[in-house]
């Protein structure tokens, strides 16, 4: 499985950016990292086959995971963006999960750096 993820910028605070994940095949489920600066790798959102979503409580409200399946992409649609919100965002199908956390992935695109000014 090969994960392209692209879609990452400059952006101030407040305004809104689209992160888009094409997968090389139709891989289940899909979601989205993110690294910030000297932090540790954190979840952001997740999505099922079946179109449900998860999100963590630091984007709940402000972010949508999509799918185009007949195109085999992920969005993820971010908005009212917050200087904290800079990382480095990693596309990931068949994310890993234990003790109630998403931690890891089997397959990871590279990936895209969003940057949010104050």
């Amino acid at each position: 499985v090969q994960l392209q993820a692209y879609g990452g910028g400059l952006v101030q605070a407040g305004g809104s950016l689209r992160l888009s994940c094409a997968a090389s095949g139709r891989t289940f489920p899909m979601a989205w990292f993110r690294q910030a600066p000297g932090k540790e790798r954190e979840f952001v959102a997740i999505i099922w086959s079946s179109g449900s979503a998860y999100y963590a409580d630091s984007v709940k409200g402000r972010f949508t995971i999509s799918r185009d399946n007949a195109k085999s992409t992920v969005y993820l649609q971010m908005s009212s963006l917050k200087p904290e919100d800079t990382a480095v965002y990693y596309c990931a199908a068949e994310p890993r999960y234990r003790d109630g956390n998403y931690y890891g992935a089997k397959y990871w695109g590279q990936g895209t750096l969003v940057t949010v000014s104050s």
